[in-house]
């Protein structure tokens, strides 16, 4: 009976593609890594083909990384239990909401010995209004550990193999060894700390800021509001984490790339940034951008928010975080975009 370890990516979308490229090469340069890695695929009808065939046949998500070849050891597989039921490391790379529905699916169909990594960024929601961290929602229904991976990591570029770089939060030195392995590339620079709930919370809440920043940007309020935008953003992201999870919180964790590098790619890049913008020079919906401009693609940043909104209101810390309280306002309508500044001026002096 092999021993070599199999991978199985949960999720195959814009980001589980390109991490895809990654993890097809890195499993070939290794001897204790199985060389097929099974790629769990929503399936839809793309130019009138199943899009898991396309990928088996032409080795190119054409929907969702188009232009892009996929490496030969990537199967795409319509199924979840089918992709992830013999697998030894569990990649989670899909929309934060759907984590619980696929991890109930995997619910005693998968090894028990198998090691979780959430790429996901953003939150469950607890039903006394509470947030519930994605890598805790994995592993507390798939009684798996659980590690994260978090950076500056917009999905076409590291696709294109720019040089950038990631953060592995794990607890376990020993999984964070092996998927520290599994992704480093010469361009994909990966550290490992044992910090997760940093590295989790930042990356969800970085969108949240990416979308003020959007708002800034739609408003044409220039470079030195979007400066103080991501300075006031980051402080509530500290604030946040400090309140919520102290335990095990380092300063070092936020000027790793999950933290201070990831804020700043993300509100001058991404989907979150690009839709905000946009719903400041409309009067669609974000949900009506979202469909618009994304090409299915899901857009986390206002989702996150109204969980964190939930989570403050319910703890009384809402006057503690104006930025978060201001994108929420906006994207509800409730207040103009213009009133964001009036928002800001109200940051409080403590930490």
């Amino acid at each position: 009976m092999s021993t070599k370890k199999k991978v199985a990516i949960i999720g195959s979308g814009n980001w589980g593609s390109a991490i895809a490229k990654i993890i097809g090469v890195n499993v070939t340069k290794f001897a204790y890594f199985d060389k097929e890695v099974k790629m769990y695929v929503y399936e839809e009808i793309v130019n009138g083909s199943k899009l898991s065939e396309i990928i088996n046949t032409e080795h190119e998500n054409v929907k969702y990384l188009k232009g892009h070849r996929l490496p030969d050891t990537i199967v795409a597989v319509p199924e979840v239990v089918d992709a992830a039921k013999d697998a030894d490391i569990l990649v989670f790379v899909v929309p934060h909401a759907f984590v619980p529905r696929i991890c109930q699916n995997l619910k005693g169909n998968i090894k028990p010995t198998a090691v979780g990594i959430s790429l996901i960024k953003g939150f469950g929601e607890t039903p006394n209004g509470g947030i519930e961290l994605i890598s805790d929602v994995i592993k507390n229904i798939l009684s798996i550990d659980c590690t994260v991976l978090m950076g500056a990591n917009l999905a076409g570029e590291v696709a294109d193999e720019k040089f950038c770089e990631t953060t592995i939060g794990s607890r376990n030195k020993d999984n964070g060894i092996l998927l520290k392995e599994l992704f480093q590339t010469d361009n994909f620079r990966v550290t490992v700390v044992p910090d997760t709930y940093t590295v989790e919370i930042c990356g969800a809440l970085k969108n949240i800021v990416a979308m003020a920043a959007g708002f800034s940007d739609g408003l044409g309020y220039g470079d030195n509001t979007k400066s103080a935008v991501i300075r006031i953003g980051l402080k509530e992201m500290i604030r946040f984490i400090k309140t919520f999870y102290p335990d095990g919180t380092k300063e070092t964790t936020f000027f790793e790339s999950c933290g201070v590098a990831d804020l700043i790619t993300t509100c001058y890049g991404g989907r979150n940034r690009k839709v905000s913008e946009a719903f400041v020079k409309s009067d669609k919906s974000i949900d009506e951008l979202e469909k618009e401009l994304l090409d299915g693609q899901k857009l986390q940043g206002y989702q996150t928010c109204c969980e964190v909104m939930t989570m403050l209101r319910t703890n009384g810390h809402i006057d503690r975080f104006p930025l978060i309280e201001a994108v929420y306002l906006i994207g509800r309508r409730d207040i103009p975009p213009q009133r964001m500044l009036e928002y800001l001026r109200r940051e409080p002096e403590d930490m």
